[in-house]
């Protein structure tokens, strides 16, 4: 039987936007199953669900075990931006043969409130309640901080499939240090599996910077950085090269 590679999208995503990476991943011989987060299975042009409002973390990440628990074997995570995120917390639950986190946000402990995440983020965070309401970037805001690397058709169709996200787990990313319940805190102790841990110099939303942070949490990371690449790794022009590398280093680990 083949490896099975379970796959979480980020915010305002869903599971289309793995389609690159399936396609080539399936060709490589592994089974690949994409996920979609709560809330997140509507028209880019419908209103959200008033659900979202109090949407956590802790949510998503529930969901996610249930799926996987359903699985016939424990999969291999890959997990892009806040699906980075989720993809740490269920290999700290022992869910993971071993996990590939694509620009991945930070768990609590680490300060991402970089400038350049401000200003990817200005007018959600400068809306009041904000951590309490759905909320999605200007297209402005996306072109800036994940799609900088695409041609400026791909950035319009790309942001046009974009949904609505919980600003509360937004929120207890960016700012953890005020949330009582720990949604975004990550047991690293507990990650044991190996992790393939991958940044892009360019990347305005999860910089670098950050990224190496994250990396530097568990032992068993291997930190892969791509000066060429920004956060959208999943479908920004040179993708291949980052799946590419993903394709060996699981070959060399699982």
């Amino acid at each position: 039987m083949s490896d099975t590679i379970f796959m979480i999208h980020g915010m305002w995503g869903g599971a289309w936007y793995w389609k690159n990476y399936k396609d080539f991943l399936e060709t490589r011989g592994y089974r690949c199953i994409t996920t979609t987060l709560r809330y997140h299975d509507i028209s880019p042009q419908d209103p959200p669900d008033p659900r979202l409002d109090t949407t956590s973390l802790l949510d998503y990440a529930a969901d996610l075990e249930a799926e996987i628990r359903r699985l016939d074997e424990t999969p291999i995570l890959m997990g892009h931006s806040m699906g980075g995120f989720l993809a740490q917390v269920l290999a700290s639950r022992g869910l993971a043969k071993a996990a590939v986190l694509l620009t991945p946000a930070a768990p609590a402990g680490i300060f991402a409130l970089t400038p350049s995440v401000v200003r990817s983020f200005w007018s959600v965070m400068t809306r009041w309640g904000f951590w309490r309401k759905p909320m999605r970037q200007t297209f402005e805001e996306a072109a800036y901080s994940m799609l900088n690397l695409m041609p400026p058709e791909q950035q319009k169709e790309t942001y046009a499939a974009f949904v609505y996200e919980s600003g509360r787990a937004a929120s207890e990313l960016g700012f953890w240090f005020f949330d009582r319940r720990r949604a975004s805190h990550v047991d690293e102790s507990k990650v044991t599996c190996p992790v393939l841990v991958i940044a892009g110099a360019q990347d305005r939303i999860t910089p670098a910077s950050v990224v190496r942070k994250v990396a530097a949490k568990y032992p068993t990371a291997t930190y892969k950085e791509f000066p060429n690449h920004a956060h959208w790794v999943v479908g920004e022009p040179g993708w291949e090269e980052v799946a590419s590398f993903a394709a060996r280093w699981l070959g060399n680990v699982v």
